[in-house]
C-alpha cells in the first residue's frame, strides 16, 4: 500500500449557473520518478459526465472498466442514461465494498454532468464518502494550492469561460509548488449539450 500512496496529481471542479468545468495536470508519478509526461486524468463517463481522478492509476483504470460496463447495461435496461447521482452512488459502493480490506482502493474522484436535475458536482475519496457541493472542489497532492486559488476567485455568477479560466489557473499554481503535479493542463467543459473535452489550442485561447 506504500508504493500506491507515493502519487501526485491536482484534478478541480467547479460547478457555475452554466455549467461544470473540470480541470488536471497530466503528470503521473511513482514516488519520485515522472512516469508519463501525458497521462489522462478526466475520463468522458458518458456524453453528459466526466470524472477526473487522483491516486493510484491501477485502481483507476479498473473502477473505470467496472463503472462504464455497469452503466452501458443501464443504458440497455432503461433506455436513458444514468442520472450523476446514480453514477456516484455506484462509484461510492465499488469503493467502499473494498475500503476495509488489506488493499483499499488508493484514489479520489471528483464527478460533474447534467442531468434532468440540472448540473451536479460530487467528489468521492478513497473510503467512498460523496459530498455534492454547489461551488468547487480539487483533489490530489496540490489540491491545497488549488484551493487558495479556488478560494479567493471563486464567484457564483461567474461565466462558464470565467470559470474555465479559474479552473487552469488553480492547477497551473499546483503545477509551480507541487512537485507530484506538472506538464500541462487537461480540461473538460460541462454544459446543456453535454460534455466536451478542450484541444490544447483552445486552452490556450482561453488564457490570452
Amino acid at each position: 500500500m506504500g508504493d500506491k500512496a507515493k502519487k501526485g496529481t491536482t484534478t478541480v471542479g467547479i460547478l457555475v449557473n452554466k455549467g461544470i468545468v473540470l480541470a488536471a495536470d497530466k503528470r503521473a508519478s511513482m514516488g519520485f520518478l515522472i512516469a508519463d509526461k501525458n497521462a489522462e486524468k478526466i475520463h468522458l463517463i458518458n456524453e453528459n459526465t466526466g470524472m477526473t481522478f487522483a491516486g493510484s492509476v491501477a485502481d483507476s483504470q479498473m473502477l473505470l472498466r467496472y463503472l462504464k460496463k455497469e452503466l452501458a447495461l443501464y443504458k440497455i435496461k432503461r433506455h436513458r442514461l444514468a442520472s450523476v447521482n446514480a453514477i456516484v452512488t455506484l462509484l461510492s459502493h465499488y469503493i467502499f465494498s473494498n475500503a476495509h480490506s488489506f488493499s483499499p482502493y488508493m484514489i479520489q474522484f471528483v464527478v460533474g454532468g447534467v442531468d434532468d436535475t440540472g448540473f451536479n458536482l460530487f467528489s468521492l475519496d478513497m473510503s467512498g464518502s460523496k459530498i455534492k457541493t454547489d461551488e468547487f472542489t480539487s483533489t490530489g497532492s496540490g489540491s491545497p494550492v488549488a484551493y487558495g486559488v479556488l478560494e479567493d476567485n471563486y464567484k457564483k455568477d461567474l461565466t462558464l469561460e470565467e470559470a474555465t479560466k479559474l479552473a487552469i489557473r488553480a492547477v497551473n499554481a499546483a503545477i509551480k509548488r507541487d512537485l507530484g503535479t506538472g506538464d500541462g493542463v487537461d480540461v473538460v467543459v460541462i454544459n446543456e449539450q453535454g460534455a466536451e473535452r478542450l484541444s490544447a489550442k483552445k486552452i490556450k485561447a482561453v488564457m490570452e
